[in-house]
């Protein structure tokens, strides 16, 4: 285990209030509008469905959240790393081709996700302030974009500064959340009926007590929003450590339920009203006195959450790119901190996204109507993927079993509930989400076909010919160190195109060849490479064993190699250069890269043909293989190979006048004297 795994593992006060800032921000927001959703202004508040509706949000909480989340699905972690990509390189180990169809579901879900959570915490937040008189009506809409684009502006600088008081804004909201739970509670401690699981079951079965709040579906795919954070809790075990994030829940969960337990007591004491659309039970039960604070520290604890999201959806499309899942778009790095990346490609699309949210459904309660539909799809592909971890982990299959019958029940039953939003706006999030899907499998088969096509020979074959050219003086020398990328996997083989480029194309004379090959492994954060000498001091191949979650910077990866090397005394850099290598002078590297692209000389199957076509129609928007590695521009010469992946068979062309070839003679055989 790594150091920084064992500090992550390790409980502290620090460790504890950083998990409260990253981990908690969606699943913190909730008591915003769960129960909001719940009652609503739809008809006067019952007391039998206010302690069935709390029943429900408890066993949700505790049988989601914590039983699956917190104790089941935190022990897949990869060397730490959790999230539903780190799952998927657990288990591809077992060459099972369709996981990959759980993992590319799941993974596109949770960034759909992406463009509602951020509109809905932080317009939830800024509402209050029309709670605060019930004759206000101050324009949101313009004040929630407001904040959610300053919010995407300053990811581009880093989220460093800012970060450091995530944990600390958490911290007050939580306490807050507890605090004003149990000053309503004090007065009413009939709501504690719903730690029994009867009053959920009875509330889900008796159809006479929804039927004027649209049946078990919809209060279900209500219910199902005080979980919708649990993926979080997962997918940032990394940053965080298990134990933090164990500890730090029994806080969190402890102050959800003490809220939500409060509010439940609030709409008890008012059995028979009908709220009015403005009164949302959370900022109902704050004190006149207070809520002016009340509202800065609920938009506080949004754009925390709002902020956890999307550094989650950067990391999630990282993931994705080491993967080949998505087209390679240029990352940065604004901070020294690990795993603290910006894609401002991804950054903008968000950014556009929640826009069009907030203009859509004007109103957070709107929002609600669309919410959690993609996320329960992420929760169902975890299930399933957890399962046959579990299953390779050689757990008891009877126990494996039933944990995924039960769990397949528990989240088809939400997504099923769900699927009544689909209508009222759920269908943005399933279009955004299968539009992601496409372009991760169109990306993932394309490079599957390419390579299928790709022809290696043995590079030993070829040595003694690289040998000759390096002192055919009649060639002029292209660089001193000539460095390919290549896709090679084993060290005896070596892509053809790469043998004509230095033999046929434009014949390269070089003083040393290398051959470079990067290893995208399951262990987040390796950085190994290995060194094969396959002519001494001449021909080298280097291969870098890198996680998936690091950034491929092979230039400068590469410049360390070569130090290590010429400390000690495996190659000699200098120029060859008689007046040159006098003076000690380095000799130049260049490296040469080499864009394939579609050839028309092709008669390809139907499905390929369209999968080829979308992926190279997406070719544009992508990082160019010397910028995606990181490689000196000035340094790089590119060279544009044609990929022929089925030539056409037959081209039925005849000469006129001149030698004919005789019938049934081969192509390219001699004619018969």
């Amino acid at each position: 285990m790594s150091k920084d795994n064992q500090n992550l593992n390790k409980i502290t006060a620090a460790g504890l209030i950083i998990t409260l800032g990253i981990i908690y921000g969606d699943i913190g927001t909730s008591p915003l509008y769960v129960l909001d959703s719940i009652i609503g202004n739809k008809a006067a508040i019952s007391k039998d469905v206010v302690i069935g509706a709390v029943s429900c949000i408890f066993w949700t909480l505790t049988l989601q959240t914590t039983i699956k989340y917190v104790l089941l699905t935190l022990r897949a972690d990869n060397k730490g790393e959790g999230g539903i990509f780190a799952l998927y390189t657990l288990v591809r180990r077992s060459k099972k081709k369709w996981l990959l169809a759980p993992a590319i579901i799941g993974g596109s879900m949770l960034l759909a996700d992406g463009i509602i959570t951020p509109p809905i915490s932080v317009a939830s937040a800024i509402e209050g302030l029309n709670t605060t008189n019930q004759n206000a009506h101050i324009p949101t809409v313009p004040i929630v974009i407001a904040i959610l684009v300053g919010l995407f502006v300053i990811q581009q600088f880093g989220t460093r500064f800012v970060g450091r008081f995530f944990g600390p804004v958490m911290l007050i909201w939580f306490s807050m959340l507890a605090i004003l739970g149990v000053s309503e509670l004090v007065h009413n401690f009939e709501i504690l009926k719903a730690l029994n699981p009867y009053y959920a079951f009875k509330l889900l079965s008796d159809t006479s007590m929804l039927a004027d709040r649209g049946g078990a579906l919809v209060m279900l795919g209500a219910v199902f929003l005080c979980t919708t954070g649990a993926e979080a809790l997962y997918s940032d075990l990394g940053h965080c450590g298990r134990k933090n994030i164990r500890v730090s829940w029994m806080f969190v969960k402890t102050a959800l339920l003490l809220n939500y337990f409060g509010q439940g007591a609030w709409l008890i004491s008012n059995e028979g009203v009908t709220l009015l659309e403005n009164a949302n039970p959370f900022y109902s039960i704050m004190p006149e006195w207070f809520r002016g604070s009340g509202i800065v520290i609920s938009t506080a604890a949004a754009v925390v959450a709002s902020q956890a999201l999307i550094s989650g959806s950067f990391t999630l499309i990282n993931e994705a790119i080491r993967l080949n899942l998505w087209p390679k778009v240029r990352i940065n790095y604004p901070t020294l901190l690990k795993g603290q990346l910006y894609i401002p490609s991804i950054n903008w699309l968000l950014m556009l996204g929640c826009v069009g949210i907030v203009i859509y459904f004007q109103k957070a309660s709107n929002m609600e109507a669309a919410y959690g539909l993609a996320i329960v799809i992420t929760m169902l592909m975890t299930t399933i993927l957890l399962s046959y971890y579990l299953m390779m982990r050689r757990h008891s299959r009877i126990l494996v079993v039933l944990l995924l019958c039960v769990y397949l029940f528990i989240e088809s039953m939400f997504l099923i509930a769900n699927l009544e939003k689909f209508e009222h706006g759920g269908w943005i999030t399933l279009l955004i989400a299968t539009v992601l899907i496409t372009i991760m499998w169109i990306w993932y088969d394309a490079r599957k076909i390419r390579n299928r096509y790709v022809e290696f020979v043995k590079i030993a074959d070829y040595l003694p010919l690289l040998n000759d050219l390096k002192d055919d003086l009649t060639v002029p020398k292209y660089s001193t160190h000539l460095v390919y990328l290549t896709s090679a996997d084993h060290k005896e083989d070596i892509e053809s195109k790469i043998v004509y480029s230095i033999l046929q194309k434009q014949p390269k004379r070089a003083d040393v060849y290398w051959f470079v090959h990067v290893h995208v492994v399951d262990e987040p954060y390796l950085m190994e490479y290995k060194v094969t000498q396959l002519v001494e001091g001449d021909v080298i191949r280097i291969d870098f064993y890198l996680g998936f979650r690091v950034p491929q910077r092979i230039n400068m990866m590469f410049r360390k190699v070569v130090q290590d090397m010429v400390y000690n005394h495996e190659v000699d850099i200098f120029s060859r250069y008689e007046s040159l290598n006098k003076k000690n002078v380095t000799g130049d590297f260049r490296f040469v890269v080499l864009e394939k692209y579609l050839s028309n000389d092709n008669d390809l199957p139907i499905y390929e043909k369209i999968v080829l076509d979308i992926y190279y129609f997406l070719r544009p928007i992508t990082l160019s293989e010397e910028r995606a590695f990181g490689l000196d521009t000035s340094s790089v010469s590119v060279e544009k190979v044609p990929i022929v992946l089925s030539p056409v068979r037959d081209i039925n062309l005849k000469r006129v006048g001149g030698p004919q070839k005789e019938e049934g003679q081969k192509e390219n055989e001699a004619p018969k004297s």
